[in-house]
């Protein structure tokens, strides 16, 4: 998908709703300006043919912009910082830009940040998600440009994945503590986010696999060490049997540590606690946390790689590109 195909145009749109161009234009700039039912039709015409606004001058609409987009949930969260660095490490080289966008976990703005970087003829782009709404997936391919989707390999794809398995990376780390002979062991969730929800699954199947309860604690709130200590005081109040933890990522387990601390919780003599992404700080503090090391900057540069190889007309390339994980049991569980 190195060549970009010709895009739906405002006359397209037009003609399929049977009005002028100048009357779907007024339509996109101010709905107002038209009657509800003529606004129903064309904003369905649009999404039918996954309209993309053009954002760049008609005379370059089809030239090379040099600009790659990339879509992460988080500017501040250190997992896509790392991401980016890794990026920007083979983009920069190659003469292209990033154009970075987020989204905060919302697939809602995730289609709307995809139209924006779409908008601006972006020659490829990079998203941190496999789930999309309809409308996005209609956008991508009206685009016909090459599309990564990073940090999960085990979900569908639009065409390329890279990263990692994360039901199978929480499941081994559930592994190690059960293998500690903790069988009480609970799950912190935040965000809810797709691969969330995969890092649960694999925590449970692990509990099941060994006949042992589920207990998991979840929460719409984003990740942080203030999050984890909430957590793990709920924890003690409404399970106090319990005696692991397994955390979505490193920040709920970090807070988690804390508390135990606070409060007297021996870790990991009273308390087991892992994490989950390897973070700086996990590995220098006491204990240092046990943790699932996961390769976010690699992740970044072999994506950029990928596409810079396919924007120059490669067509043999891998749809999935698993590069694993390390599990470190640290001196927390």
């Amino acid at each position: 998908m190195a060549n970009k195909k010709k895009r739906p145009t405002l006359q397209d749109i037009a003609d399929r709703v049977g009005v002028t161009k100048m009357t779907v234009s007024r339509c996109l700039r101010d709905p107002s300006q038209v009657s509800e039912s003529l606004k129903d039709k064309i904003n369905q015409a649009v999404e039918e043919l996954g309209y993309i606004p053009n954002r760049a001058p008609d005379i370059l609409s089809n030239a090379k912009s040099n600009a790659i987009g990339v879509l992460v949930p988080s500017l501040t969260n250190q997992v896509f910082a790392e991401v980016i660095r890794g990026i920007e490490s083979v983009t920069t080289p190659a003469g292209y830009q990033t154009m970075i966008a987020h989204y905060g976990y919302s697939v809602e703005l995730e289609e709307k940040s995809i139209a924006s970087l779409l908008s601006y003829n972006v020659d490829a782009i990079i998203l941190s998600e496999n789930v999309h709404t309809e409308k996005a997936r209609k956008m991508l391919q009206t685009a016909s440009i090459p599309v990564i989707e990073i940090m999960d390999t085990f979900s569908g794809k639009i065409e390329q994945a890279v990263g990692f398995d994360n039901a199978k990376a929480s499941k081994a780390m559930t592994e190690a503590i059960i293998a500690k002979g903790r069988n009480n062991i609970a799950y912190f969730a935040a965000r809810m986010d797709e691969r969330t929800r995969l890092k649960m699954e694999g925590y449970q199947q692990a509990m099941s696999e060994a006949g042992n309860e589920v207990v998991t604690l979840q929460t719409e709130e984003a990740s942080s060490f203030t999050l984890g200590a909430k957590l793990l005081a709920q924890l003690v109040e409404t399970y106090p049997q319990v005696d692991g933890i397994v955390c979505t990522n490193d920040d709920l387990a970090i807070g988690a540590v804390y508390e135990c601390q606070r409060r007297g919780i021996k870790v990991p003599e009273e308390m087991a606690i892992a994490g989950f992404h390897g973070h700086d700080i996990s590995q220098t503090m006491i204990p240092r946390l046990a943790t699932v090391v996961t390769p976010r900057e690699e992740i970044g540069h072999v994506a950029a790689t990928q596409l810079i190889e396919r924007l120059k007309g490669s067509s043999d390339w891998q749809p999935t590109i698993d590069l694993g994980y390390r599990v470190d049991l640290g001196e927390s569980i």
